[in-house]
């Protein structure tokens, strides 16, 4: 097969601003070149990467993008502008489009006779409906797959499906036990929404030696809650028992953290904001045992009792209930090592090989459907 992938304005690959679909589609991309299949990727032009470059079998080819504005409809139309550009970038003879963008859906069967098939990495807005012509509305968890279906008419809802998402690596060894340390970690946005106020009563009540890390972006031109909301943080945490770092994009360095963690904390409460938990996911490839909010699209892979534990964060009592999972897994180091063996299952079950291998076929069955 030839197979594009034309992702947005904003963020370039490979994925030197970070972007979970970035960081995904540049793996994935050498996944299908590996099975002998012609890859181009085309995304935003960068300092210092040229305008087309080969990696790893992959065809990267570079238009000219822009910085993330703060206004949504700027967004929207520079986003267009955008995508007129890149479609020029698809080869003509392209059998699939892969593409995260809003416009690209619209756009490309203007211009090609490609299958297009659209990555839902977020919770759907109305604008599935629009895309009509999209051979596939793919989501990568049930309730991002429910909630594309609920705005497709009963004809259509065959159109969507589910693929999680992989891991955006390939662990390089096998996980160092004796390296574990006694921290609790959380990696992600330090934001309201992210539920990092439920985390007092737990870091308080931690024993002597124990530290929650937090590596995130705070400041809110990246996302963050700024730094009124890192100062609340601060003086609702014991100094002692607390780490800031700052944000880590490096995949590697972001590693060394799961590496040594012997818990993974993630209190999201943004009921509509998660649509999949690939942080989670990326510290269960290291043996750290996630504890995690009762949002279901983290029930697609974590599974309490067996390689996790969950928390009620929209009770009454979550902060309560989010100090005892922890606890319990910090004071109980049989249950701990049983849950982070079982948690390190996600290297198989959701390997960049395995999840590609799911893709290929999706588009096989498009390209052979009339």
């Amino acid at each position: 097969m030839k197979i594009t992938v034309l992702q947005g304005a904003f963020l370039p690959v490979p994925p030197a601003l970070g972007g979970a679909c970035e960081k995904m589609w540049f793996l994935l991309g050498q996944k299908f070149a590996a099975r002998g299949h012609q890859v181009a990727h085309v995304s935003r032009a960068w300092q210092g990467f040229p305008a087309q470059e080969h990696i790893q079998g992959v065809v990267h080819l570079r238009v000219r993008g822009y910085q993330t504005p703060t206004r949504l409809l700027w967004l929207k139309l520079l986003d267009a502008i955008y995508t007129w550009r890149a479609i020029r970038a698809i080869p003509p003879d392209t059998d699939v489009v892969v593409t995260n963008t809003f416009w690209a859906p619209l756009f490309i069967p203007l211009f090609r006779s490609a299958k297009v098939y659209v990555d839902v990495a977020r919770m759907p807005k109305g604008q599935m409906r629009l895309y009509s012509r999209a051979a596939r509305l793919r989501a990568n968890s049930t309730p991002v797959l429910e909630a594309i279906r609920a705005e497709l008419p009963i004809h259509r809802k065959s159109q969507a499906s589910a693929i999680p998402n992989p891991l955006p690596y390939e662990p390089a060894h096998s996980v160092e036990w004796a390296g574990k340390q006694s921290m609790i970690l959380f990696c992600g946005r330090l934001h309201p929404e992210k539920g990092l106020d439920l985390l007092a009563q737990t870091v308080n009540a931690l024993p002597p030696g124990w530290v929650l890390t937090l590596v995130g972006p705070w400041k809110t031109s990246e996302g963050g809650g700024g730094a009124t909301y890192v100062d609340h943080l601060r003086a609702l945490f014991d100094p002692a028992k607390v780490r800031f770092e700052e944000p880590v994009y490096d995949i590697e360095k972001l590693n060394q953290f799961y590496q040594r963690a012997a818990i993974f904390v993630y209190p999201s409460v943004a009921e509509k904001g998660e649509t999949f938990g690939l942080a989670p996911l990326e510290a269960m490839a290291w043996g750290a045992v996630p504890v995690v909010s009762s949002l279901s699209c983290f029930r697609d892979f974590i599974h309490d009792g067996d390689n996790g534990l969950f928390f009620d964060h929209r009770s009454p009592s979550a902060q309560n209930q989010l100090a005892q999972c922890v606890l319990r897994l910090v004071e109980d180091t049989d249950l701990r090592s049983r849950l982070a063996a079982r948690a390190l299952q996600v290297r198989h079950t959701h390997s960049a090989t395995a999840i590609a291998d799911s893709f290929l076929a999706d588009f096989e069955k498009l390209l052979v459907a009339p």
